[in-house]
């Protein structure tokens, strides 16, 4: 199996919604980002899949180490091998590859986040620059379409922690904000034991409600002229706001179900956006 071949098995084989957007793409491109998702998922499953912390940081540093190996034209991993030639052709940074890796060691470090902008913090090192590097990969002429990029990454990442607050519980992890568990009279304990009441719903509502604002707010940075490059991620937005329009309509059920989207209408979805232009 070639490394291009590992990272399209790996990005069939999540069901993730940014696989639908990748079909769109022309084949150099989709090359780039399909290994790009690959990175992630390779990264992240270090640290879901290791039930032991310190394993989990030690095969982290090994990624640290294997980036430092592919920026040295010496990759050893079907995942690295197949990034390395997208490095320069898309400008694609180092230290935001690090940013990721980073943004999983956290999640061995935090289980909890006080406020809004510490969790901003986590969302920017996991999504946020994941945002950064896909719109470097579908192309830019403008600065401004890395800053739409990145709210966008933002938004898909407040969108996750909706749909997965019974799972990450379940995992013994809470992204919502403390103080905002407090404002809307939700406890950990509520949530770790998935009772659901109007004060739950009010809390996701609240929630929904930033995200959809910065799905809004991301749109109003793209400018014209990169819109066509950037339709893989506007595809993904859509998905994701059907998603997330969905779990508001199902009235916030996400502590004892994952909600998703039937992999036809997530086609459906993606076509209709690249149609769209």
């Amino acid at each position: 199996m070639s490394p291009d071949e590992y990272c399209q098995q790996k990005a069939a084989q999540s069901g993730s919604s940014f696989y639908y957007s990748f079909l769109f793409l022309p084949q150099e491109r989709r090359r780039a980002i399909t290994a790009l998702y690959a990175f992630c998922r390779e990264v992240d499953d270090t640290v879901d899949e290791c039930t032991e912390t310190a394993v989990a940081r030690t095969k982290l540093m090994w990624w640290r180490h294997e980036i430092g190996a592919m920026l040295a034209g010496n990759p050893n991993h079907p995942v690295t091998k197949a990034l390395l030639p997208h490095l320069a052709r898309y400008a694609l940074d180092s230290k935001h590859l690090l940013a990721i890796v980073d943004g999983m060691e956290m999640d061995l470090d935090q289980t909890r986040y006080l406020d809004f902008p510490g969790l901003q913090r986590y969302c920017w090192h996991v999504a946020g620059v994941v945002g950064i590097l896909s719109a470097s990969i579908f192309g830019t002429t403008r600065p401004q379409t890395l800053q739409y990029a990145e709210k966008l990454g933002l938004a898909f990442q407040l969108t996750n922690i909706i749909r997965d607050v019974g799972e990450d519980a379940r995992k013994g992890r809470i992204y919502l904000p403390v103080n905002e568990l407090q404002k809307f009279n939700v406890t950990a304990a509520d949530i770790l034991n998935a009772r659901h009441g109007e004060n739950f719903e009010n809390l996701m509502r609240f929630q929904a409600q930033r995200a959809q604002a910065l799905y809004d707010e991301a749109f109003a940075l793209l400018p014209r002229e990169d819109r066509r490059a950037q339709r893989a991620g506007l595809m993904m937005a859509a998905i994701y706001r059907a998603l997330l329009t969905e779990i508001e309509r199902d009235g916030f059920h996400v502590l004892t179900q994952r909600i998703s989207l039937t992999p036809i209408r997530k086609l459906w979805l993606a076509w209709k956006t690249y149609v769209r232009g």
